[in-house]
């Protein structure tokens, strides 16, 4: 636990960083994240970061069990009128230690996922501590697609890391970027033509 949460804040960090320097255009782009845009996407962390193990129960309970409703909820409500309030809730949250019911590991998912989603179309680029991208690489290997994993859609192929020690699976082989497996596997489907190898249609 003491290992994550300073990961966690620092990509958090990073990306108030990168947002900084965004106009009002680039924050209206669609993201990687479905139909959300990357302001969408900015609020959505906003929302993770103040989620509570109470907190996400009585949400869940206003959207009827809807998990997708859950989070479009939470998009609202943390979405500010313009990017620069939005901004601004992003930095009062990014050290806060709140979460959900949910592996520690499942925050630095988020940040990392999510901030590719956003920084992709963007055209920025970071690098990522390789201990962040390993952790959530196997991570989302091992946790069910159920409750947002990859463990299923995986299980049919080996991963391979070409810039990590990371080998995850049996089957035919994945290989690329150990972010752009940790993408594949979180269904940014535009991650695909980072891989190579024979298990690549598996995960198309």
């Amino acid at each position: 636990m003491n290992a994550v949460w300073p990961m966690v804040h620092a990509e958090r960090a990073a990306l108030i960083d990168d947002l900084t320097h965004l106009t009002d255009d680039q924050w209206a782009l669609p993201s990687l994240c479905g139909d959300w845009t990357v302001h969408d996407v900015a609020a959505h962390l906003i929302n993770n970061a103040k989620t509570t193990r109470l907190g996400i129960v009585r949400n869940m309970v206003r959207a009827r069990f809807d998990f997708d409703r859950q989070n479009a909820q939470g998009v609202e409500r943390e979405r500010g009128a313009t990017p620069q309030q939005t901004l601004a809730r992003l930095q009062q949250v990014a050290n806060y230690t709140s979460t959900p019911p949910a592996p520690l590991d499942s925050r630095l998912v988020e940040e990392v996922v999510h901030g590719e989603d956003i920084r992709r179309p963007l055209g920025i680029n970071r690098m990522y501590p390789s201990e962040a991208v390993v952790r959530s690489l196997q991570y989302q290997a091992r946790t069910p697609v159920s409750l947002g994993g990859a463990k299923q859609l995986i299980a049919p192929v080996r991963l391979r890391a070409t810039d990590a020690d990371v080998s995850i699976g049996d089957g035919p082989e994945v290989c690329g970027p150990a972010l752009s497996l940790l993408l594949a596997m979180s269904g940014r489907k535009s991650a695909l033509g980072d891989l190579d190898g024979p298990g690549v249609p598996a995960l198309e």
